[in-house]
């Protein structure tokens, strides 16, 4: 009877201290998170209140049990719940590292290094992965009885049936580890795919979600993605601009030779450009075509607008002032056989109003 009393008091004693424990450093952990801006503090309180229940119970059954006889088979079930429960809090834990881990690197490289961030986004899955097989194995390995010899060949069989089920997602799988790791885009950027574009936004293990220009989410599969041909504006230095204008023919040979070094001066006149080159391209239909191009040297599409706007009124403007007409859909239509008929009805009209005059008079 003392023995039994001795192991409940033993399996009371142990439970209540380890949560007395456990309170307190959560309180502790939790008043220094507030006060100081160190990390380290807050990780240590998410272990502490991810330390769960069954685990103390199990630590606190095991010391218990140290003070009774009782039969083998019971104690090895004991040992291994404990050892169990063991093998699930570390994995917990470990979670925790992983979980604390992203969101410091979130929380740093979010703004300054988007492709960072989808590697170990990418990592921190794996290894949430690996933890929950590895603690699988082990708890399965300590049970009395279990062969996992067994168990992990016919794991692997079955996940080459899984595997040909699942190709299609398997294949999205391996291009959204392509995507991570040749990081063709990141998050942010702006991409063009055949007809779509849009600035990426979310990058998963089956898809990769952009936001197009007017407003609405684009839902890619990762494997139909990297068969594509895709156009990535992020990372684009700076922007060729190719355009022209045409006037028309009656311009007078000097200002045709005057207009590309008008061109030159105003691109050469703004920030952020510079020029190329402008000629006298060739006749065309109806105009004399001159070519222009140049470089925007910022990435922007509104800054780039904005400088071709900015060309285009200097450019309407120094023709105003040289009074150089700018060229437009033509046609002459030749009217000769017209006037020929016109004529032969005028003369026959003419000879009509003579003799109607000359036999008034006779009369």
């Amino acid at each position: 009877m003392k023995s039994y009393l001795l192991a409940t008091a033993a399996t009371f004693g142990v439970i209540v201290a380890l949560w007395l424990l456990r309170r307190i450093m959560v309180n502790y952990f939790s008043r220094q998170a507030r006060e100081s801006d160190h990390d380290g503090y807050d990780f240590m309180l998410a272990m502490a209140e991810r330390t769960l229940f069954p685990l103390l119970l199990m630590l606190s059954l095991y010391a218990g049990m140290s003070f009774l006889t009782i039969p083998t088979g019971v104690t090895s079930w004991v040992a291994s719940g404990a050892i169990a429960a063991v093998i699930l809090q570390a994995a917990i834990w470990a979670n925790a590292l992983v979980t604390f881990g992203l969101n410091r690197y979130q929380k740093q490289y979010r703004h300054s290094d988007p492709a960072r961030m989808t590697t170990v986004r990418a990592v921190s899955l794996t290894a949430r992965l690996l933890l929950v097989i590895i603690a699988a194995i082990l708890i399965l390995d300590n049970l009395p009885g279990v062969e996992i010899t067994a168990l992990v060949a016919s794991l692997g069989i079955g996940g080459i049936a899984i595997a040909l089920a699942v190709q299609s997602i398997l294949s999205d799988l391996f291009a959204s580890l392509s995507i991570i790791l040749d990081k063709p885009f990141v998050l942010g950027d702006f991409i063009i795919v055949d007809s779509y574009m849009g600035t990426v936004e979310y990058i998963g293990l089956k898809t990769t979600r952009i936001r197009s220009l007017s407003g609405e989410q684009l839902v890619f599969a990762n494997s139909d993605l990297l068969q594509s041909r895709i156009r990535n504006y992020k990372r684009m230095a700076e922007r060729r601009v190719v355009f022209s204008v045409g006037v028309t023919y009656q311009t007078a040979h000097a200002h045709l030779k005057s207009i590309p070094g008008w061109i030159e001066d105003i691109i050469a006149d703004l920030d952020l450009t510079r020029f190329d080159r402008a000629h006298f391209q060739g006749f065309g239909d109806y105009a004399l075509k001159f070519e222009t191009v140049y470089y925007v040297l910022d990435p922007d599409y509104n800054r780039y607008m904005d400088i071709q706007q900015a060309i285009n009124l200097a450019i309407y403007q120094k023709f105003e002032e040289e009074k150089i007409d700018f060229a437009y859909p033509t046609q002459t239509i030749n009217l000769s056989g017209r006037s020929r008929i016109k004529r032969y009805n005028d003369a026959v009209e003419e000879t009509a109003d003579s003799a109607t005059h000359g036999a008034t008079q006779h009369a």
